[in-house]
């Protein structure tokens, strides 16, 4: 059945959760194993884990779900032994590109795919096409390193202004405004963004658009376009900034602020309080979202401009991008059995202790189902 995608500027839950051939999820951009699960998770029995196939699968993409990724791969290899899984952390954009030259069983990305991605991997996937496999969803939490300040409120217009060097001052008015008991220094702002092309950038853009379209100029994409500050690459590059230089702000997953003990911002959303950036409260975002294809393609939709009670808007779901028809034989069995325990109820639980938000029941099914067709 033929796809029928809208545009990317809509606001996609992209994520390539993409396991493809050799598991190297690198869809966020590029990372090392700091800020990594640190072993978080409870290891699944190999009685829980249908085990099939045996070799080495390659993956690579978003950075996102590394933290996820670990944990997975960990309890999968423990069960099976004959498989290894190589998954690299180099970005969603990275991973997109190494699975459409046909490098990767699967790619890992935080933004679905576009149209022009999908016509390019009919030539990898031979008699298919390549599909979006949401498989975890969670908070881009906005980290940020002010002494003195332990609790931090903004909306999305100061957000949009900070990331765009519009206010590069702590002290700065509006930011007042947002925080009277707070202690403002007189402290330069140091805005860090991704310099990789980064899913996670893509949805805070598109929350910054969405939720502060006067502000923020730009249109949503996975290369920042901000103008000024400062960039440094993959979630674990950005997060280390904001621990490390005062007056630094941000944007991650939550996992690396857990992990890294980093302050995260409360969001003004319009809602009768302020939002905190947790798990709890980014399920009730995701909950909003909506299919935003047809057939075994399963991106949704995000509205990143949400003003319900305690739904925390800068969410993303990540994804897997796997051919529909035409993966390698000698891939194949191995794929579809690792994606089948991450879509498991075993594998979703695992995660949530990391920072991130499980899939909805009906959505996980919906994956498991789809992977069960995979040829």
């Amino acid at each position: 059945m033929k796809l029928q995608r809208k545009p990317r500027v809509r606001a996609l839950a992209v994520g390539a959760l993409a396991v493809s051939g050799a598991l190297a999820l690198t869809a966020c951009g590029t990372d090392d194993t700091s800020g990594g699960a640190g072993g978080a998770g409870k290891p699944a029995k190999a009685a829980d884990i249908k085990c099939e196939g045996k070799g080495k699968l390659l993956a690579s993409g978003s950075s996102a779900q590394k933290n996820a990724m670990d944990v997975w791969v960990q309890n999968y290899s423990g069960a099976c032994k004959d498989t290894e899984i190589n998954y690299q952390p180099t970005g969603s954009g990275a991973g997109i590109t190494t699975f459409l030259q046909g490098q990767t069983a699967f790619a890992g990305s935080d933004s679905a795919l576009k149209p022009e991605e999908v016509a390019k991997s009919k030539k990898v996937c031979k008699g298919g096409q390549a599909i979006d496999l949401p498989m975890v969803g969670g908070p881009i939490a906005v980290g940020y390193n002010v002494p003195g300040v332990d609790s931090l409120v903004l909306d999305a217009e100061t957000l949009a202004k900070i990331f765009d060097s519009e206010i590069t001052n702590w002290n700065d008015a509006a930011i007042k405004k947002l925080n009277p008991d707070a202690k403002l220094p007189d402290l330069k702002i140091q805005a860090f963004h991704r310099s990789d092309d980064s899913g996670t950038t893509d949805n805070f853009t598109k929350y910054l658009k969405a939720a502060a379209p006067s502000a923020w100029k730009h249109e949503p994409a996975k290369k920042w376009e901000g103008k000024g500050g400062q960039a440094a690459s993959g979630s674990s590059g950005v997060s280390s900034q904001v621990k490390q230089v005062s007056g630094a702000i941000s944007y991650f997953e939550l996992s690396y602020a857990t992990s890294g003990k980093i302050p995260t911002v409360k969001l003004d959303t319009g809602a009768k309080a302020p939002v905190e950036a947790t798990t709890a409260n980014a399920s009730k975002a995701i909950a909003e979202a909506k299919p935003a294809s047809e057939g075994d393609d399963l991106a949704l939709e995000l509205n990143y401009a949400t003003k319900a009670e305690g739904a925390y808007p800068i969410t993303l779901v990540t994804y897997e991008i796997v051919c529909d028809k035409g993966n390698k034989a000698e891939t194949l069995p191995a794929t579809k059995s690792f994606l089948t325990y991450v879509a498991s109820k075993d594998g979703q639980a695992a995660l949530e202790a990391l920072g991130y938000a499980p899939l909805p029941p009906e959505t996980a099914d919906k994956v498991r189902k789809t992977v069960a067709t995979l040829s």
